[in-house]
């Protein structure tokens, strides 16, 4: 890509930013969402959370591995089996960190 075809899909991206959220501030409460859509964009930042962070953890060293021998897998289910029993997102994420520093440190 050239530079100007870089910047041009900068501002692009830009307007289309700004035009989505200015839409939405501008019409304010003139336009209400159906409820079905509203009960639906409650479960919206759990899938975004999800979309990152799965990617990630199912990949080790730019490869995807599902097994014993990937240390963010074994850490994430041992920092979600720890939510689901205490419900202390600190504790998941200090037991989610150790997990994976030990076996970071000995797989």
């Amino acid at each position: 890509m050239s530079t100007w075809q870089i910047w041009l899909a900068i501002v692009a991206m830009m307007v289309v930013t700004i035009l989505l959220r200015a839409g939405f501030l501008l019409a304010g409460e003139r336009v209400v969402l159906p409820a079905r859509v509203q009960r639906a964009l409650r479960y919206a930042p759990a899938a975004a959370l999800a979309a990152i962070v799965v990617p990630d953890t199912l990949l080790w060293q730019d490869r995807f591995l599902f097994s014993i021998g990937n240390p963010q897998l074994i850490s994430g289910v041992f920092a979600i089996a720890w939510y689901a029993w205490r419900r202390k997102m600190l504790e998941m994420i200090l037991l989610g960190m150790m997990v994976f520093t030990i076996a970071r440190l000995y797989l």
